[in-house]
């Protein structure tokens, strides 16, 4: 499904404006691409998140992360806290394919700068994962460094949410899980607007805690799934979520940092309290400006946003990722896969238009 393409009647998150196609790729300048596979028991895939059309090693963008809980096998985020800065496109994938994706983004990085380990500093792959081993048989180890390169060569600003590229496998609240992103745009100093977009991976929480829109249906959604054979799950939460943040508002690593702690609000408003088995983390980067990689080369001058100005893009990144993740879950077709496992489409037991009657639930802000 097109990223133009919205299901009838979803909830719409805040009262801000979206952006014009509702996704991260409204932050001017980010692409998003996908590498999808879709075969038996190997449901996974890879999803690249390129924050501008150059080679981030040579023009680095000024990022920071926040680990609202920890059970998580990233690659890259030590450096990305001591640095404040990302030089390779952001990567999603499985949790046992980080290390395949990592090594493609070093080879790919090699290929661009010759000299990068030798005259150049070595790279610094930036690789986030979720656990998709329920639908994918995930010891295959059925990603490829090739796969990592077709989602590079996809980015586009036009994208497939759901189960596509890294979402493909993935399980939310015991349903189909997935790819989702959408976007807010905020009043900026002196006239102007700044776009807040969020992208996540949804593979996290248990049914009876699901809140869509402050709706509390996960014990409906139980309760009616009961009724068609499938058993409550009595596991406890160990899911994950991945959620990144791009804005094009001027703000530096300390900045992104307390921005990327917002998008955690709108994750809380969809039932999760970022359980002990779930890796919950969030990236924030901007596009303002980028730094060079050399010290020869100009460092950018750039007036940063005043911290007293930023509730406007802490509001816009809660939102987004509320909206976000409601996309993921509504966009998502049913999968079946390893050993028979099947995850149903949320879309297919409850209609977005059955959730209330009330006239938000139809209502679009654009600009």
């Amino acid at each position: 499904m097109s990223s133009l393409t919205q299901p009838a009647a979803l909830p719409f998150i805040g009262n801000l404006l979206q952006g014009e196609h509702n996704t991260i790729t409204d932050v001017a300048g980010v692409t998003v691409g996908h590498h999808t596979l879709n075969d038996g028991d190997v449901q996974t895939g890879v999803t690249v998140i390129r924050p501008h059309a150059g080679d981030p090693f040579q023009d680095k963008v000024p990022a920071a992360a926040v680990v609202l809980n920890g059970f998580g096998k990233s690659v890259g985020l030590v450096q990305l806290e001591e640095l404040g800065v990302l030089e390779t496109p952001i990567a999603l994938t499985n949790t046992f394919s980080v290390g395949t994706v990592a090594t493609a983004q070093i080879r790919q990085c090699v290929a661009s700068n010759p000299e990068s380990g030798r005259a150049l500093p070595t790279v610094n792959p930036l690789v986030f994962e979720c656990n998709d081993g329920f639908l994918n048989d995930i010891q295959r180890l059925a990603v490829r460094e090739a796969d990592y390169l077709r989602a590079f060569d996809n980015a586009d600003t036009d994208f497939e949410q759901g189960s596509v590229g890294a979402g493909r496998g993935m399980s939310s609240f015991q349903l189909k899980g997935g790819i989702g992103s959408a976007s807010r745009r905020v009043s900026a100093r002196g006239g102007g607007l700044h776009t807040v977009g969020a992208l996540v991976l949804a593979n996290y929480w248990r049914q009876p805690q699901l809140r869509l829109a402050g709706h509390a249906v996960g014990d409906r959604l139980e309760a009616l799934q009961a009724s068609r054979g499938v058993p409550a799950s009595a596991e406890p939460e160990k899911g994950s979520i991945i959620i990144v943040v791009a804005t094009d508002a001027p703000l530096d690593a300390r900045q992104l940092r307390r921005l990327a702690l917002r998008a955690g609000a709108g994750l809380a408003r969809t039932g999760s309290v970022f359980g002990h088995g779930s890796g919950d983390i969030v990236l924030a980067f901007s596009t303002a400006y980028t730094v060079p990689d050399r010290v020869e080369r100009a460092m950018p001058a750039v007036a940063m946003l005043h911290d007293g100005l930023l509730d406007g893009l802490f509001q816009a990144a809660a939102d987004s990722t509320e909206q976000a993740i409601i996309h993921a879950l509504y966009r998502a077709t049913a999968v079946t896969g390893r050993d028979g496992n099947h995850r149903a489409a949320l879309g297919d037991l409850l209609p977005p238009a059955s959730l209330s009657s009330s006239s938000f639930l139809n209502r679009s802000h654009r600009p």
